[in-house]
């Protein structure tokens, strides 16, 4: 006996097909209910159905009061001793750039004097970036540098280099002869703030992944407190092994 296809099944499938083809590309939003009901020639409710299976499947995100929207292929990011974001991006076939939002001097936090290992109110560098990914938005960072340990962190040959390299690791390297170290890193998740749901073009419900970390020179100095809001929707996040200490 011949199975019978639930019609929002064979809906999700032909759907589904369509993103593999390219019809429908990643970000890209789908059409509307209304219209796909009109298309297909079903009610709403069988639409609902099979957007409901493709979302589970992870083929499509829905964001309240936006739309319906092809979901964008996941990149893999390792958290390892090294901080080689751009490295990693560009072996999985991205082009990783990044964008300086602020670069200014303020007064350490709780929060940051903890992770910086300095007292509270000690100065510190601000360094707040945008990260892309083929020209998607997926991060923000924010980079605390104690300017006891670098107190010319604001001499205008040095902020030059970092506009022109954007890459932390590289600044620390061609200005300090740093290396950059990742200590530890937290991972959690939680739901977008305002200011960076509009610099990651996420609605306000939608999830993000925050990392904290504490980063070291070769002395084993802690340099850099950082804290990274990366979109739920498009990071995943795991733990690396440093393996060539057991060589």
């Amino acid at each position: 006996m011949r199975e019978i296809i639930p019609i929002y099944n064979q809906i999700a499938h032909q759907l589904r097909e369509k993103i593999l083809q390219g019809v429908f590309s990643a970000g890209e939003q789908l059409p509307t209910e209304t219209n796909l009901a009109q298309q297909f020639r079903v009610n709403r409710h069988t639409i609902r159905q099979a957007i409901g299976l493709l979302k589970n499947e992870g083929w499509i995100r829905v964001e309240r009061g936006r739309g319906t929207f092809v979901a964008a292929r996941t990149i893999r990011y390792p958290i390892g001793k090294r901080v080689r974001y751009t490295q990693t991006l560009k072996a999985q076939g991205w082009q990783a750039q990044f964008e300086l939002l602020r670069i200014l001097e303020i007064s350490a936090d709780i929060a940051i004097s903890k992770g910086l290992e300095i007292g509270f109110g000690e100065r510190v560098a601000l360094v707040e970036r945008l990260g892309f990914a083929n020209d998607q938005p997926i991060s923000v960072c924010s980079g605390y540098f104690p300017l006891k340990r670098f107190p010319d962190f604001f001499e205008p040959s040095h902020l030059q280099i970092l506009e022109t390299e954007k890459s932390i690791s590289r600044f620390l390297y061609l200005v300090y002869g740093c290396d950059h170290i990742r200590r530890s890193t937290a991972v959690s998740a939680r739901l977008v703030q305002p200011q960076d749901a509009i610099l990651l073009q996420l609605s306000d419900n939608q999830p993000i992944l925050l990392a904290e970390s504490v980063n070291l020179d070769q002395g084993g100095n802690v340099i850099e407190y950082g804290v990274t809001r990366f979109r739920g929707d498009r990071m995943e996040l795991f733990f690396q092994n440093d393996l060539t200490q057991y060589h």
